[in-house]
């Protein structure tokens, strides 16, 4: 199994709820297809760098998952078959790249729980 990273942008004009949901539909397309989902990141509404299908903004989200290579090409087919999606991109992490994201993901944790602290603390 090798460790993957995707990166997909869905359509600015849904609501949270269908955001979620498709979010979720892609998450539970990797997890029936034998993927293991390591991390998942929602990045919110952003703006594009130059504007996708007449829309200048998108909601981003990250998901780092452990799968065999066959399942990428399915994954994008599963992308482009949404409506819902207007970019994305998967690629294989390498020793380094996945250095770098669990260093990340740990660092994100750590700054996760100092607020907590403090919030509780307040």
């Amino acid at each position: 199994m090798n460790k993957y990273e995707t990166v997909f942008i869905l359509t600015p004009v849904l609501s949270d709820a269908q955001m979620k949901e498709a979010v979720d539909k892609f998450k539970t397309f990797l997890t029936d297809n034998g993927a293991e989902i390591v991390n998942e990141e929602n990045w919110g509404l952003r703006k594009l760098a130059y504007p996708i299908q007449k829309k200048s903004t998108g909601f981003y989200c990250l998901i780092e998952f452990n799968a065999d290579p066959q399942l990428i090409k399915k994954l994008e087919v599963a992308y482009r078959r949404d409506e819902k999606v207007i970019r994305f991109l998967t690629f294989r992490l390498d020793k380094y790249a996945a250095e770098y994201a669990e260093k990340r993901r740990n660092l994100r944790a750590a700054k996760l729980n100092a607020n907590t602290t403090e919030n509780k603390e307040a």
